[in-house]
């Protein structure tokens, strides 16, 4: 009996540790479609101890990473990403089962909306992400267990995840990505109807 539990909790926590794919089922984001996708990184700061990575390497990535995710969005609305690469720290080797540091990413994003030619957030959202690990990355730290583009690759698109749940909170608690209607008495119909 024991043995079974151990292997459910086992199960359970790689399960929770898989990383997030760009093929995942697409969140409920009401009428959006990508438009422009503006990544960069002015004054990126690297925590000390990191494997370094040049600002291009995240601003490519992470470029990269939001089109491929956020263009499967089919809405009939366009909405424009800012995204600013704050800071990172890229785990190195540490010592197994006693230093295993933990890769980390910061990053500030902002969303426009086309039609209204406007921010939806006023200031820019602070995201800081962590890597997923898995059991031989949470045993011996990724530093041992992967490689530096792959503790990256990791980092963003976990990054693209959290920002696509907080755009669904958005959607759902503030009307983003709503349809705009144009037709000002459909607009009427629509307010006499609330």
């Amino acid at each position: 009996m024991l043995r079974t539990i151990a292997l459910l909790a086992l199960t359970v926590f790689v399960a929770a540790c898989t990383p997030p794919s760009p093929d995942d089922a697409l969140r409920d984001l009401g009428s959006f479609k990508l438009g422009h996708n503006i990544v960069v990184a002015p004054k990126v700061q690297m925590v000390p101890g990191s494997r370094p990575v040049e600002a291009q390497e995240w601003v490519d990535l992470l470029t990269n990473e939001m089109s491929t995710r956020f263009s499967q969005y089919e809405g009939d609305q366009l909405y424009h990403f800012g995204l600013s690469v704050e800071g990172y720290f890229v785990a190195p080797g540490g010592v197994p089962l006693v230093l295993s540091p933990k890769s980390v990413l910061a990053i500030k994003v902002t969303v426009w909306d086309d039609a209204a030619n406007k921010k939806l957030n006023d200031e820019p959202k602070t995201f800081t992400v962590f890597e997923t690990t898995s059991g031989e990355s949470f045993l011996v730290g990724s530093g041992h267990a992967r490689t530096r583009e792959e503790q990256m690759l990791g980092l963003a698109r976990n990054a693209v995840r959290e920002i696509e749940i907080w755009m669904e909170e958005q959607h759902k608690e503030n009307g983003w990505f709503d349809a705009q209607i144009e037709n000002p008495e459909e607009n009427a119909a629509v307010a006499a109807s609330e």
